[in-house]
């Protein structure tokens, strides 16, 4: 074979495990744009190697992956966009494949909005344990080997990354579809409807929302009372020639799962310029997160356009 031939081949190889590396680097770093930036520069490094000597490709990748999310996230940059507050994981549409392996409950929690952000308090290296372990299945024995530690130092960051997201983790179980369409049914019409009582019902006692400020503010929007979310929320989902003007023409909003959560996204034109999303507790909302941002939007409107939508449930907003 000639080395065209082998470099070809090899870079089929690689092909074939891009979106595995790639929902690899998305749980790791929470961003799809990050995501793909590591998988290129993983396939640069792959492209430059002695690959004759790569007795297992699959495990060198997962390596060269992990390794390049860590050194991005231990980066001066990184540390500082989000120590200043204003940073959100990047909502992917259900069905993208950067969302990676959904078999098990650990591995589609694994990458919901909230967990992704709660692995914000992890260490990077913690991060990459709780992600090769519960996402990916590795054994301590190879998640040492991935990350150059031992296997009892693997075990210790796996518990300590345990414990913290389930301690602050706040999300209930999974909703079916049909649940999932429901509450997002009926936050609309509460919002709309003019009075914020319907809203709060909805709301669990110490729910939060938080919105990027459509990337125009240096920190996150946070608000914490029922009462204060409802009256956010309601203004909010008002439709004014202003707002419409700043999105770009008429919006028709659509249901969607997002992340595996139910979502309210605002689409004027097949371009998802907002996404609403929300964590349900024992039938109510728990959390409730507004991205408008249009960086954290990118993947997701690509996505939604080669969706096959259903009746949006407001038609012109």
């Amino acid at each position: 074979m000639d080395s065209t031939a082998i470099d070809r081949f090899d870079t089929s190889r690689f092909e074939a495990g891009r979106n595995r590396l790639a929902s690899l680097a998305y749980r790791l770093l929470g961003s799809a744009a990050d995501a793909e930036d590591a998988v290129q520069d993983a396939f640069l490094q792959w492209h430059a190697a002695d690959r004759q000597r790569i007795k297992v490709p699959e495990a060198w990748l997962t390596k060269v992956v992990t390794n390049l999310c860590l050194d991005r996230l231990r980066s001066a940059r990184v540390r500082r966009e989000r120590a200043a507050g204003a940073w959100l994981p990047e909502p992917l549409l259900d069905g993208d494949p950067m969302l990676g392996p959904a078999d098990t409950f650990e591995q589609r929690e694994s990458v919901s909005l909230a967990v992704l952000t709660l692995m914000e308090r992890l260490s990077p290296v913690e991060r990459a344990v709780y992600v090769l372990r519960e996402a990916f299945s590795y054994g301590h024995a190879e998640i040492a080997e991935i990350l150059d530690i031992t296997e009892s130092a693997s075990q210790q960051h796996l518990h300590r990354a345990r414990r913290h997201i389930t301690t602050a983790r706040r999300g209930g179980g999974e909703l079916d579809p049909a649940a999932a369409r429901r509450i997002v049914e009926e936050f609309l019409t509460a919002a709309s409807s003019g009075r914020t009582e319907r809203l709060v019902a909805l709301l669990t006692d110490d729910a939060t929302a938080v919105s990027d400020g459509a990337g125009l503010t240096k920190r996150l929007l946070r608000y914490d009372t029922p009462e204060r979310i409802a009256a956010i929320a309601r203004a909010g989902f008002t439709s004014t020639p202003a707002k419409q003007r700043l999105a770009g023409g008429v919006s028709a909003v659509h249901f969607a799962l997002v992340n595996g959560a139910p979502a309210i996204l605002f689409v004027p034109a097949g371009r998802v310029v907002g996404a609403v999303t929300f964590d349900v507790r024992d039938g109510q909302i728990a959390i409730v997160r507004g991205i408008a941002a249009p960086a954290r939007l990118v993947r997701l409107t690509d996505a939604w356009r080669q969706h096959e939508p259903g009746a949006p449930l407001i038609t012109e907003w």
